[in-house]
């Protein structure tokens, strides 16, 4: 190896960790993403092939993902306290008279105001300037190791830049989410059929605890740096110079924080932002005021809580009451069932509010909310309105949980102990039609070539589809009312219809969308049980004793074809001309039988699903997660962070040619 290839592996390096200083510190960058993505991919490169290379502060760890096995815990090495909080001038100024009582008389105070951030607190460690450990506040002494998802935030640099760096450094801040990722976070949620987060702090800190750090770098978390915890080599005199050295070091600090000569100052300031919080692109509930001086702030000391130098000051929430005229319920595009409140119109926060989500049913038993009760509503931003407690209990009586689906009529059902969703599961649900139908015809279930999602959506729009069954009844003609739609290709995606009668049963039981099936499950399905005549006689009895089956897919498999409307389904399928059977296969004996494996990369002559597909007919087990119980992991070209947990775990790591060779 040269010294050449050293020299560029550090340079690619540097000019990344420069370049996301001007994007996620600055905001000003200076190249495209797909030449930061060509950078990036180049480093990936030289250290997988040169992996000797790799450094723990390498900017590729940020995005290499994997999952934990829980979390530890670290000791601050300096006390991380809260904020004692005021809601009104007049406490802040016998705040600040307090703070003048502790230092000597006529003794010059001047302040630094923030935006209090509505967030997570977390404890970032520097050693020699590279980051060494991130954790939460915990209780103050205590907090959670969350080091892996701390190096996953892009504004959180890994190596601190500049000159005089000190040996040892905790630097506190916000990890907070923007409203726009929150957002987008939750339409994802929504899409996935699972319960979504109330508000950004919320989503934050159910992100910052996940296990699966490749899973919180797609979070998109922030941060910015406010305070000092212990250090050694530092020479600074005040909370302003030490804003100042973070933005050197590389970390990103709030754009508007404001050096203050007096609390008047600082109180215009706290005025000023009450009116333009709106704008800002995250959360904020107030402002926080320090003290400047750091050698005032050692001699005002702490309370037990709280430093006597710092204090919040809280916004009034946008709150307004109203009458709750009815609880209704909302059926999702996966079947998820959320309650919402009807309101009486209310002006809150600028707009008109006529409805509240109660997010899930679980909320309405907290709250004991019915209709009729008098409700404090909650705006914070630009985010969905919430009830926050009921203050005139007026209903007469309580929610009841549908048992039912408001749409079609279909059987609810919630799925295990301890989930707060409940679930329409009819397939023919015209709530969530259009996405099951695109699953029904993707490419690992029925395969249906020319069946996407503008073609979907024009047929469930215009009513020519009611079920999964009714596109097999489709003419030529009934598809060239369709936008775009011509004699070819109306002709190609009628024989792709056509074509796909004869896909095995392992498939369309994987089409039909059954709650915790995959293809895995849907595989053993198909073999076990041969027909779907077979399947649908099958109880939950029957269904357990199947030894990859446990007892939520049972009950889900068994709450799914014991409907009526699957039953109709089925028939209809039949009617159509479908096939569904499956070939039974005899287990062909190998290197890989009773092996557990996981495919990364990019494979040269098998797709994922076949080579998964292959596994499991030679009686191997087709994994998508590396733990300690993989045998193998299946390495292609540009493999991710799979590879890179199998390196750290000691899995062997196997090359599609000597899969090939396994398989023979």
């Amino acid at each position: 190896m040269s010294q050449q290839i050293k020299q560029e592996i550090e340079k690619l390096r540097e000019d990344i960790r420069r370049h996301d200083y001007l994007y996620y510190v600055l905001s000003r960058p200076e190249i495209s993403d797909k030449e930061y993505d060509d950078l990036m991919k180049r480093l990936k490169e030289l250290e997988e092939k040169y992996p000797q290379l790799k450094t723990e502060d390498s900017p590729t760890v940020r995005v290499s993902g994997g999952v934990l096995e829980g979390f530890k815990t670290i000791r601050h090495r300096q006390k991380m306290y809260s904020l004692d909080n005021t809601y009104s001038f007049e406490e802040l100024k016998d705040w600040d008279k307090r703070v003048a009582r502790g230092l000597r008389a006529g003794e010059k105070i001047d302040y630094v105001i923030e935006h209090k951030i509505d967030g997570v607190s977390a404890n970032i460690t520097y050693e020699k300037g590279r980051l060494s450990a991130g954790a939460t506040r915990g209780d103050g002494e205590t907090g959670e190791d969350v080091t892996q998802n701390i190096k996953t935030i892009r504004a959180v640099p890994l190596v601190l830049m500049g000159s005089a760096v000190p040996d040892f450094i905790e630097i506190r801040g916000e990890v907070y989410m923007e409203i726009k990722d929150f957002k987008a976070l939750n339409k994802e949620k929504e899409k996935e059929g699972e319960v979504l987060f109330a508000n950004p702090r919320n989503a934050t800190s159910g992100s910052i605890k996940l296990l699966d750090s490749g899973l919180v770098a797609k979070r998109r978390l922030n941060f910015f740096a406010h305070s000092l915890g212990e250090n050694s080599g530092l020479s600074i005199a005040t909370q302003w110079e030490y804003i100042n050295k973070l933005k050197e070091w590389g970390m990103r600090t709030n754009p508007y924080s404001r050096l203050c000569k007096d609390l008047d100052e600082a109180i215009g300031i706290c005025k000023e932002w009450e009116d333009k919080r709106e704008k800002l692109s995250y959360e904020i509930d107030g402002m926080v005021i320090k003290v400047n001086s750091l050698s005032q702030q050692r001699r005002l000391g702490f309370t037990q809580k709280s430093p006597r130098w710092a204090v919040a000051y809280k916004y009034a929430a946008r709150q307004a009451t109203t009458k709750v005229k009815r609880i209704i319920v909302n059926v999702g595009r996966t079947g998820v069932i959320t309650p919402v409140a009807e309101l009486e119109p209310v002006a809150c926060g600028g707009v008109t509010i006529k409805h509240a989500t109660l997010h899930n049913f679980d909320e309405i038993k907290r709250l004991n909310i019915g209709a009729g009760d008098r409700v404090l509503i909650q705006r914070a931003g630009e985010v969905i309105p919430q009830i926050v407690k009921v203050v005139e209990k007026k209903g007469k009586r309580g929610f009841i949980i549908p048992k039912n689906c408001p749409v079609c009529n279909g059987k609810i059902v919630k799925e295990k102990e301890g989930d707060v969703a409940y679930r329409c599961i009819n397939p023919s649900c015209a709530a969530h039609l259009f996405r099951g139908l695109l699953h029904f015809s993707g490419r690992s279930a029925m395969d249906i070539q020319g069946m996407g999602e503008s073609v979907v959506l024009q047929l469930c729009r215009k009513g020519m589809v009611k079920d999964f069954a009714d596109i097999y009844f489709l003419k030529k003609e009934d598809l060239l009312k369709l936008e775009l739609f011509k004699e070819k290709k109306a002709g190609n995606l009628i024989e792709a219809v056509e074509k796909s009668k004869k896909q095995p049963l392992s498939r369309l039981i994987f089409g039909l969308g059954v709650r915790h099936v995959g293809e895995k499950a849907a595989y053993v399905l198909a073999q076990k049980f041969h027909s779907l005549d077979n399947l649908m006689k099958a109880k939950y009895e029957d269904l357990r004793k199947i030894y990859e089956v446990g007892p939520v897919i049972a009950q889900s498999i068994a709450d799914f074809f014991g409907q009526e409307s699957t039953r109709q389904l089925i028939k209809k399928f039949k009617a159509a001309g479908l096939e569904a059977r499956e070939e039974i296969r005899s287990v062909k004996r190998s290197l890989i039988t009773g092996k557990t494996l996981v495919f990364t990369g990019e494979m040269e002559d098998f797709s994922r699903n076949e080579a998964e597909r292959l596994v499991r007919e030679m009686g191997g087990n087709a994994s998508s997660s590396v733990s300690k119980n993989t045998d193998f992991v299946v390495a292609g070209g540009n493999p991710g962070s799979k590879y890179e947990n199998a390196k750290k775990m000691g899995v062997k790591i196997i090359s599609e040619k000597e899969f090939k060779e396994m398989i023979k």
